[in-house]
């Protein structure tokens, strides 16, 4: 097995020792590979969807956080959101979840600007594709 060092905030330490104490894992690297494969897992299924799928995006974020940034994401894709939920939880902390509708291509694009802002420290992405109509 490959050896592989990985930098975390403190505060993201004690989430992952606080899980293992109370989930049972046997250690920091069996939580970490469990993380992994659940990534990994999630990023296959949306990147190998097509056509027009339905979908719920939540992200989690600092409260401190730059919201124009988030916003402007979000501006950018309107034509694909149907709807978003803000909120505050605990004390430091916003939640948002976002519907969407449209092409999976589209909603890849959002998931990925999501991704690749910094300010962001959870996404979880859960897709519905709907299902065909019956023929008539």
């Amino acid at each position: 097995m490959t050896i592989i060092s990985v930098s975390v905030p403190e505060k993201l330490l004690e989430h992952v020792e606080n899980s293992i104490r109370e989930q049972g894992f046997a250690n920091r690297s069996e939580i970490i590979r469990q993380a992994l494969r659940a990534f990994i897992t999630e990023t296959r299924s949306l990147r190998e969807i097509k056509g027009e799928i339905a979908a719920s995006i939540t992200i989690i974020y600092e409260r401190g956080a730059k919201k124009g940034q988030i916003s402007e994401i979000q501006h950018s894709f309107g034509d694909i959101i149907s709807t978003f939920l803000h909120a505050h939880v605990e004390e430091d902390y916003c939640i948002e979840v976002i519907v969407v509708k449209g092409e999976a291509t589209s909603i890849r694009k959002l998931v990925e600007a999501f991704r690749s802002n910094k300010q962001i420290n959870q996404i979880k992405v859960s897709i519905l594709k709907p299902p065909k109509s019956p023929s008539p």
